[in-house]
């Protein structure tokens, strides 16, 4: 009989955890093996038992990022790990990357994702979200295998700017959020969108989110 993949559910606000449990409840040899609201329950709950994934929330008390996940790698060497977050910035998800998470969702993402990536880390894969692999693939970081880049299903090839600003508006950034991600001015995010929509020959910010949405980008 095949083991059941034990995973352990990482969320400071119970609401959370509990839609977790509800979905997680449709996977088949999935089963929820313990539940944490802060940096030392996840530690006491992985504790417990031969543990498979932990799905984290990188904004919990008692979790001090980057080094939280390196001290977990050093104590559980087989854990997997999914982060699931609010933070969708490019630098956050590379830094996750490199410091050992085996996938990274956000709480802007199709519950469905989870269920997929969930499935991915499983088969041994890195698991990133739809949005997160489109706005931060340099053409050497890693991503879900069987997904096309952006600007392989674009027909009209797109630059990496472009496929960050893109990602941005499919979640519904203003022109400010998208400055204060990026790290431009407003101005300048209102300029790479409108060159977008130009070089896609789109008209609103409307119509670009339904391309994004087209290209397999979940609209947020």
């Amino acid at each position: 009989m095949k083991r059941p993949f034990t995973v352990v559910l990482a969320d400071d606000h119970a609401i959370v955890r509990e839609g977790l449990k509800l979905l997680l409840s449709t996977v088949d040899d999935v089963v929820i093996a313990g539940e944490a609201a802060d940096g030392e329950g996840v530690f006491t709950a992985l504790k417990q038992g031969s543990i498979d994934l932990l799905v984290l929330d990188l904004g919990m008390p008692g979790v001090t990022g980057l080094q939280f996940i390196r001290s977990l790698r050093e104590s559980f060497g087989r854990l997997k790990i999914l982060v699931l977050t609010a933070n969708f910035e490019p630098r956050m998800v590379r830094a996750a990357i490199e410091a050992g998470v085996d996938g990274y969702l956000t709480k802007h993402d199709d519950p469905a994702e989870l269920v997929r990536a969930i499935d991915a880390i499983r088969q041994g894969e890195t698991y990133l979200a739809t949005a997160i692999r489109f706005a931060t693939d340099d053409g050497s970081g890693p991503r879900a295998a069987g997904e096309p880049l952006a600007d392989a299903l674009s027909p009209i090839a797109l630059t990496r700017r472009e496929r960050q600003i893109l990602a941005l508006v499919a979640h519904g950034a203003t022109a400010r959020d998208m400055a204060e991600r990026l790290g431009i001015s407003p101005l300048t995010a209102r300029k790479h969108r409108e060159n977008l929509m130009r070089k896609l020959d789109l008209h609103s910010a409307a119509e670009l989110t339904a391309f994004a949405v087209r290209l397999g980008l979940p609209a947020g």
